[in-house]
C-alpha cells in the first residue's frame, strides 16, 4: 500500500480545492481551509506553479483531464505526455489517467509518492469498480481515484460499497453528476482520504460543491461521528440552505448525524434504489429521515406507510421519518408561514389571505392560515392544481383573474423569484395598492433578498422572506428527526438572519 502520511487522519479529511480558471486576488478566500490546490490545466491552462504557491500556502496537484473522462483536453498523446512531464518537475502531485497515462516514460519521471491514478467513467456495479481498482492498484501511487457517473439514483451506492469493502486510506471513490453530490460527502466517512471542492464559481465537474460550501454546510474537513443520515430530496436542491442549518445544529448540539442533499429526477426511483435498497444500513449509516421539497411532496405522501392527519388533509408531506421500520409522513410546512408571522407580530385571525401556488407548499400554507383563523383564497396558474386545491374546501381564483389588492396577507408559494429573469409573482402596482398593515410572505429564498422582498420593501409592505419560512418549518422538522430542539438563535445565525425579531426591523424583514 502506498504511503498515506500526506493525508489527514484522526477524524479529519483532506480538502483539495479545484482551480478551473486563472486565479485572482480572491483565491485565498475561496480556498481557505483547503490543504491542496488542484490545477485543472485542461480548463485553466498550464499556469506557473510559483505564483500559485505564493497565493496558496498548501501543496499543488496538476490535473490534465481528458475529454474522454469528462475534461477538456483532447490533444495528441505526445502533446499530453509533454505537458505531464513538464508538470512532474514542478508540482507535488500529478494526476495520471489509468486508461492513457501509465506509460513507462511517465512512470519513470513521476515516482509513486507523487502519483494520483484516476479513472472517470460510466456507472458500474461494485464488482465492476473492484475490477477497475485492481488494475489501477497494480501501479503504485499515493492516491487512487475512481469516479463513476451517477445517472440513476442508485448509481451512487457502488463507489461507497467499494470504499467499505477495501478499507484503505489511499482510495477516493464517489459518483459524479448532480445526482451523486451526496456521495462526495459520505465517502470520507467510509475511508476516502480527500474531498474535492471548487475554488470558485466554476466547478471542476458537474455537481462539485465549492470549498466554502463544504466548510459552511457540511463542517468539513472535520469528520464528526455519524450514526444516522438525514437529507433533503428534491429537484433542484443545490440552492438549499437546509444542509447548513441541520448540520450546523448537529455539530452544536452533539448529534451524531449527517444531513445530505439528494437531488433526483425521479422520487420513485430514488426511493426504490437508495432508501429501500438497504445499502446505507449495511454501511452502518441508516437513512432515518428526509425533508422533501419541490416537486416531490405529493410523492412523499404516497410512499409513506403512515401519515399524519395534517399531511393527509394537505395531500402532501415535506417530512418523512422512519419509526421502527415504518416511514411516516408529516407536514411542517404550515409552521413555515405561521411561526415567522407570529414573530413579526402579524395578526392572522380574521385576515384575508391569498396563497399563490397550489402545490404541496401552497396547500400547506393555506391550511395553516385557515386553521389560524384567516379567510384564505388559493390561486394557481394550473387548472388541475385548482381542482386539487378545491378538496381543501377553500375558494380558488385563477391567477389571470386575480386582484391581490383585496388581501391583507399574500403568500408566494411558486418558484418565481428563484431564476434570474423571473417575473414578480405580485406586481409592484399590486403591492402599492395593498391595505395598511398588509404582509407578504415569500417561500423563495437566496443569498440575498428576493426580487419580491425588495419590491415589497420599496412599497412599504412588511415581508417575511424565505429564510424565515425555512427556519419556521425546520424547528418542528428537526424535533421530529432528532428528538431535540433546534435553538432559534442558533438557527438564525446559521441562516444569516438578524438576531433581533423581525418586528423590530420594520419594513422588509431580512
Amino acid at each position: 500500500m502506498a504511503d498515506e502520511s500526506r493525508w489527514n487522519a484522526g477524524g479529519r479529511a483532506t480538502l483539495i480545492a479545484t482551480l478551473t480558471a486563472p486565479p485572482g486576488p480572491e483565491l485565498a478566500a475561496e480556498t481557505a481551509g483547503a490543504d491542496w490546490l488542484e490545477l485543472r490545466a485542461d480548463l485553466a491552462g498550464d499556469l506557473d506553479p510559483d505564483p500559485l504557491a505564493r497565493l496558496f500556502p498548501g501543496r499543488l496537484l496538476y490535473t490534465l483531464r481528458s475529454r474522454a473522462e469528462g475534461g477538456a483536453f483532447e490533444g495528441r498523446d505526445e502533446r499530453r505526455r509533454r505537458r505531464l512531464l513538464a508538470a512532474a518537475g514542478r508540482f507535488d502531485l500529478v494526476d495520471l489517467e489509468a486508461a492513457r497515462d501509465l506509460a513507462p516514460e511517465l512512470l519513470a519521471a513521476i515516482p509513486p509518492e507523487r502519483r494520483v491514478i484516476s479513472w472517470h467513467g460510466a456507472a458500474a456495479d461494485p464488482a465492476g469498480l473492484a475490477d477497475c481498482f485492481g488494475r489501477m492498484a497494480a501501479v503504485p501511487a499515493a492516491l487512487y481515484k475512481l469516479v463513476p457517473a451517477a445517472v440513476q439514483p442508485g448509481d451512487g451506492l457502488a463507489p461507497l460499497q467499494l470504499l467499505a469493502e477495501l478499507g484503505r486510506r489511499d482510495v477516493a471513490a464517489f459518483a459524479q453528476g448532480t445526482e451523486g453530490v451526496w456521495t462526495r460527502l459520505l465517502a470520507p466517512r467510509l475511508g476516502a482520504p480527500v474531498v474535492f471542492g471548487a475554488a470558485g464559481a466554476r466547478p471542476g465537474a458537474p455537481g462539485q460543491p465549492s470549498v466554502r460550501t463544504l466548510l459552511a454546510d457540511y463542517g468539513l474537513p472535520e469528520l464528526g461521528p455519524v450514526e444516522r443520515l438525514f437529507g433533503i430530496a428534491g429537484n433542484p436542491v443545490a440552492h438549499s440552505l437546509s444542509p447548513r442549518l441541520h448540520n450546523g445544529a448537529y455539530r452544536a448540539l452533539g448529534v451524531a448525524a449527517l444531513y445530505l442533499p439528494f437531488q433526483t429526477e425521479s422520487f420513485g426511483d430514488f426511493w426504490l434504489e437508495v432508501v429501500e435498497s438497504g445499502v446505507l444500513e449495511a454501511l452502518g449509516m441508516p437513512l432515518a429521515g428526509l425533508s422533501v421539497t419541490t416537486p416531490f411532496k405529493e410523492a412523499a405522501l404516497a410512499v409513506a406507510g403512515a401519515e399524519s392527519p395534517l399531511a393527509g388533509h394537505i395531500g402532501a408531506a415535506n417530512t418523512l421519518i422512519c419509526n421502527q421500520g415504518v416511514w411516516e409522513a408529516e407536514s411542517t410546512d404550515p409552521d413555515g408561514v405561521l411561526v415567522p408571522l407570529a414573530r413579526l407580530g402579524a395578526a392572522i385571525a380574521g385576515r384575508r389571505a391569498l396563497v399563490l401556488g397550489a402545490g404541496g407548499g401552497g396547500r400547506a400554507a393555506a391550511v395553516g392560515l385557515a386553521h389560524a383563523g384567516a379567510s384564505v383564497t388559493l390561486s394557481s396558474r394550473g387548472r388541475e392544481r385548482g381542482q386539487a386545491a378545491s378538496k381543501l374546501g377553500l375558494p380558488f381564483v385563477a391567477a389571470a383573474d386575480l386582484d391581490p389588492a383585496g388581501f391583507d396577507l399574500l403568500v408566494n408559494a411558486t418558484p418565481l423569484g428563484r431564476g434570474p429573469g423571473d417575473p414578480l409573482p405580485f406586481s409592484r402596482e399590486d403591492l402599492a395598492r395593498l391595505p395598511a398593515g398588509a404582509v407578504v410572505v415569500d417561500l423563495v429564498y437566496g443569498d440575498e433578498p428576493t426580487p419580491l422582498a425588495r419590491a415589497a420593501g420599496a412599497a412599504g409592505v412588511r415581508c417575511v422572506e424565505g429564510r424565515e419560512v425555512l427556519l419556521g418549518q425546520a424547528l418542528a422538522q428537526f424535533r421530529l428527526m432528532t428528538g431535540r430542539e433546534l435553538p432559534v438563535a442558533l438557527g438564525r445565525r446559521l441562516l444569516g438572519l438578524p438576531a433581533a425579531d423581525p418586528a423590530s426591523a420594520g419594513g422588509e424583514a431580512g
